[in-house]
């Protein structure tokens, strides 16, 4: 595999393993977080991948899935899962309703998010 893939690539475990950390000391606001970041960094070794370009300076999980070309790709569920991720990311870096946020992310919704990002990552690291 390329180095700028693997660059990318190492960081996603990394984070994936971190969220799985969070969930473990339940340190829920931060899991959602991570799984944005894994999530993001497993399409940015995707758009490297296919573009063999500098991956793009963006969080937005949707728009580096569409420049990666894997995004046509995505079942409706991933889709759906992808939009769930997004505010996660800005949620947990400013969180201005943190309390609303916590209250939300119950273990069970825990559990849930990184179960599908594990499922989503697997999926899109079979891609590259």
């Amino acid at each position: 595999m390329d180095k700028k893939i693997t660059y990318w690539v190492e960081l996603a475990e990394y984070d994936l393993d971190t969220a799985a950390a969070m969930l473990k000391s339940k340190r829920y606001l931060y899991v959602g977080f991570m799984a944005h970041q894994a999530i993001e960094k497993i399409l940015k070794a995707c758009f490297v991948s296919t573009n063999d370009k500098t991956a793009p300076f963006s969080h937005s999980l949707s728009y580096i899935a569409k420049k990666a070309g894997i995004y046509k790709n995505f079942s409706e569920k991933q889709k759906e899962f992808l939009d769930q991720l997004e505010p996660l990311n800005i949620e947990a870096r400013y969180p201005s309703h943190k309390e609303q946020l916590l209250a939300s992310l119950t273990e069970r919704r825990c559990n849930e998010i990184l179960n599908k990002t594990k499922e989503l990552y697997a999926w899109i690291k079979q891609k590259l």
